[in-house]
Order: structure tokens, then C-alpha cells, then sequence
């Protein structure tokens, strides 16, 4: 080890080793042990606890540059209401959410056989924010009187079926700023008791999980780590358990790197040593 200088190493090589781990689990998933925090478990028995067929709200409220976080969880609910036999209806407070959304149940939806109008709806963005979730309590097919794509709400069979909270088993929400989670709680889950549900991004779930402990929401994903969590137990690793993988080889190749700086330091600095006492 003396006489090696690690100083001397090619940054290349440094970033080369850090694309193939990083890499190398998002093409071909490593499904590393993980284990499921409460209140994943719990929003994941409250979905198992809903009769069939009720319907379940899915409420949008990010943008593109969170997708990476939160795109997973969506997918995953809609999954597992999919394949629990729950209609999913969705909105927006954000004007960038109803095309995600759309992405993520269309393919969902074809695999499981569900028709657009009779087993879920996107009922699009609708500006007004806490305004507009309190509309909704009053009536939903009114504050969104036509779908995401400008078809008269109440034209669609499973509109029909949902005036306001009273007909909805549980809302989850899947948000990434304001209005978010907090309105939700504040205005829909305090003022008409729904059953609320919770994503967010890593940074910004902490403030959230008192809600949890005081049964204001019955399930909360925080960030990757959640998403992972969710997709795992609903049997669909995806994306999520994916970047969590890298994730974790990568802070593994970084610790290594830390200990190899550590002991070559310590190597060449004993070497000094030696040298001094022997001059």
C-alpha cells in the first residue's frame, strides 16, 4: 500500500464505477431486501379493507420535476385499486397533473380490462385550490362539470355514482407542494371525515407523519423509499425499487471510496513515520 497515491487515481475511472452501479440496477433490477414502514402497511390494509367496487379518489397535485418520486406511487395505487375492483376517479389542483395521471392509468387500465367512463375518469385540473375542495363537498360533478377531456361529467356512467365526499371510500393524495396534503387534511379530511391518504417527496413528507400517528391520514408515502415500499407489496416492482437499488449500490461504492481514502491516508502517514524515526 505505501508508495500508492491515491490522489493519483483518473477521476474517470471514479465516474465510470459510478454509472455502471447506478446503472446497472435500473436495466436489470437487483430487488434488494427491504423492509415496509407502518405507514405504508397501513395504507396498503386500508386499500385491501375497501368493498369491491367503491370508489376511490386519486387527487394529482405534482409536476414533472417530481416525477421521479411520486410517478411510482401513482402507478402503484392505481394498480392495486385495479386489481381490488375499485373505480378511481381523479382531479387536479395542479394544471401539470392530468397528463401524468393520464400516463400512468392508461397503460394500467388497458392491462386490466378497465373502460374509461364506467371504471375511472380524469376529471382533470380545476383551478381555486382550497375554493375548489370545498365545491367538492358540495358536489363534485359541479365544480368539475366536464372530465380531462371536455366530455359533460354527467354523460359518464361512474359519475353518477359520486355526488360529493359521502361517496367516496378513500382519497389519495399524491402531492408534491401547495396545495397539497396539508389542504387536504385541513379542509376536506377535518371537515367531511374522509379516509385520506398520503405521497409526497422525501423532503417534504416529514411534517406529515404526526397526521399518521393522529389517524388524519391512513397512510403516508414518503418519497422513493415509500413508493418502493408500496410497489413492493402490491407485487409490482417498477421504477421505484428500481432507483432505490441504485440508490443503495451507489452509497455502498461511496462508503468504499471513503474507507479507501481512510486507509491509504493512514498507510502513507505511518510510512512518514518511519521515515522520521529512521532519519
Amino acid at each position: 500500500m505505501a508508495g500508492f497515491d491515491l490522489r493519483q487515481i483518473d477521476r474517470r475511472v471514479i465516474f465510470t464505477l459510478i454509472f455502471v452501479v447506478v446503472a446497472w440496477p435500473l436495466i436489470w433490477p437487483m430487488r434488494l431486501p427491504m423492509d415496509v414502514t407502518p405507514p405504508v402497511q397501513l395504507l396498503y390494509d386500508t386499500v385491501e379493507a375497501i368493498p369491491e367496487g367503491s370508489v376511490v379518489m386519486l387527487a394529482g397535485d405534482y409536476s414533472p420535476d417530481t416525477m421521479p418520486e411520486l410517478q411510482p406511487m401513482v402507478r402503484a395505487f392505481v394498480r392495486h385499486a385495479f386489481r381490488r375492483n375499485l373505480k378511481v376517479v381523479t382531479t387536479s389542483l395542479w394544471a401539470d397533473s392530468p397528463p401524468l395521471i393520464e400516463a400512468a392509468m392508461t397503460p394500467l387500465a388497458t392491462e386490466f380490462g378497465k373502460a374509461y367512463g364506467t371504471d375511472y375518469v380524469n376529471l382533470g385540473y380545476m383551478a381555486g385550490g382550497t375554493v375548489t375542495l370545498l365545491g367538492m363537498g358540495a358536489s363534485i360533478p359541479n365544480t368539475f362539470p366536464q372530465d380531462y377531456y371536455r366530455t359533460p361529467v354527467r354523460e359518464l356512467p361512474l359519475m353518477g355514482e359520486v355526488q360529493n365526499f359521502d361517496d367516496i371510500a378513500l382519497v389519495m393524495n399524491v402531492s408534491s407542494g401547495t396545495p397539497g396534503t396539508r389542504e387536504w387534511v385541513q379542509q376536506v379530511q377535518s371537515r367531511y371525515r374522509v379516509q385520506l391518504a398520503s405521497g409526497t417527496t422525501a423532503v417534504a413528507a416529514p411534517p406529515f407523519y404526526p397526521y399518521v400517528q393522529s389517524g388524519q391520514l391512513v397512510g403516508l408515502l414518503g418519497g422513493l423509499k415509500g413508493a418502493a415500499e408500496y410497489e413492493m407489496l402490491v407485487g409490482m416492482p417498477g421504477d421505484a425499487v428500481r432507483g432505490m437499488d441504485a440508490q443503495s449500490i451507489v452509497h455502498a461504492l461511496i462508503v468504499f471510496f471513503i474507507l479507501l481514502g481512510n486507509v491509504v491516508y493512514l498507510a502513507e502517514r505511518r510510512a512518514r513515520a518511519r521515515s522520521g524515526a529512521a532519519a
